[in-house]
């Protein structure tokens, strides 16, 4: 039994072995195998502003994030502190996040329920989101290394977020966003929206407390890394980190549970249903809940900012160096490194992707699947895509069932 979808910029394939026993049936072992394409081989041989404008084109998705990754390690191999363009960026990023969370409402969860979906309900959400860049950097040239001609317009920057936040608002929650296990459960009943239809799906009896059982007993933790020097110092030291990422020598898990682990909705849902799939959605929806709130601060932050030129904030830094930057995008945290020559050229560049630590070949996935009890082969699949959807990896997805 196997299905898979868009296999031509890489994929994620997942092999499952079954046993059947007096006992019933359950996953023997789960095999997970991540092939991302390594486009950022393409940026080796770049000069830093050309290389910083190409990896969005590189990268099907996030590309903002990619852009952004790209030009902070730009600016940390050449001394520039970029640090007025912060809240700006920010905006950007998150931007992309909620478009990219959007997309999965509509898309890929109505998917997950049988039903067809729905990419026109994205067309006002991505209207709103693509008014954004202008809104900062007339020229669009914000993800430059060094920042671009910053000139916020407030008025649209707050138009764009509230046409953001009533999309929503009526198109996710049909209402205010749930706050705990209680109100989750009672707007899953209400079923208003395709994410209210999931959320019923995934608290039932079957599925709500379905742990992922590796994760706590094999102590998996959650990626709380932010600082650029550990991504420069592990993808620098270990060329092989990008595909095998490690976190104190274990895999872990980046994503909307990693940023969202403490928030009221994600606390509640975890006393409730366990460290099962509620908790990974219910991490999702908090993630989608906060975006908006985190624009509105941003939007206060923002003042007019000019490019920051090369040697203007560092002068003694004119030799050739090495830089990390870091971004996150929905699916969890992005980063890049690189090294310059003596020309300004990139002499090596790697970075390691959310999906190469969630669906790494011991990691979050392949934990959470092996030794799982399952009902048959159907009941096995059904229950890896709707964890890989919860995952959410940045390719395709193909799934194999042995006995």
């Amino acid at each position: 039994m196997s299905t898979a979808m868009l296999p031509g910029e890489g994929s994620v394939s997942v092999r499952l072995w079954l046993d059947g026993g007096p006992e019933g049936m359950a996953i023997r072992r789960a095999e997970v195998a991540a092939r991302r394409p390594r486009a950022v081989a393409a940026l080796v041989g770049r000069r830093a502003e050309e290389a910083a404008r190409l990896a969005p084109l590189l990268f099907s998705l996030c590309g903002s994030a990619q852009g952004l990754a790209v030009a902070r390690a730009c600016e940390a191999a050449l001394g520039l502190d970029a640090g007025a363009h912060d809240a700006a960026r920010s905006l950007l990023t998150d931007a992309e996040a909620l478009d990219s969370h959007g997309w999965q409402a509509v898309v890929e969860w109505p998917v997950r329920l049988g039903a067809p979906p729905r990419p026109a309900a994205l067309r006002e959400l991505r209207t709103a989101v693509s008014a954004v860049l202008p809104a900062l950097y007339p020229a669009k040239d914000g993800l430059r290394p060094g920042g671009g001609v910053l000139r916020p317009d407030f008025a649209a920057l707050r138009s764009a977020l509230d046409r953001m936040a009533g999309w929503l608002e009526a198109t996710v929650f049909a209402g205010p966003p749930p706050r705990d296990a209680d109100e989750l459960a009672g707007w899953a009943a209400r079923g208003g929206t395709d994410a209210a239809l999931l959320a019923a799906r995934l608290l039932s009896p079957g599925l709500a407390g379905w742990s992922l059982a590796g994760w706590g007993a094999c102590g998996l933790p959650l990626l709380d890394e932010r600082s650029p020097g550990w991504f420069a110092a592990a993808l620098a030291g270990d060329p092989g980190f990008a595909t095998a990422p490690r976190r104190n020598g274990a895999p872990a898990l980046t994503g909307p549970l990693e940023r969202q682990v403490d928030h009221p909705l994600v606390v509640s849902v975890t006393e409730r249903f366990g460290d099962g799939l509620a908790r990974l959605f219910a991490a999702r929806l908090a993630d989608l809940a906060e975006l908006p709130r985190r624009m509105e601060a941003a939007i206060a932050a923002l003042r007019p900012a000019d490019p920051v030129a090369a040697g203007s904030s560092n002068p003694a830094n004119s030799a050739p160096g090495e830089g990390c930057g870091v971004a996150e995008t929905a699916r969890g945290r992005l980063a890049h490194w690189l090294r310059l020559d003596g020309d300004g050229r990139l002499a090596d560049a790697r970075m390691v992707a959310p999906t190469d630590w969630n669906f790494a070949a011991d990691g979050p996935l392949a934990r959470g699947l092996a030794g799982v009890a399952v009902r048959d082969r159907d009941d096995a699949v059904e229950r890896v895509r709707l964890l890989v959807a919860m995952l959410d990896p940045c390719v395709a997805c193909g799934i194999d069932v042995h006995e």
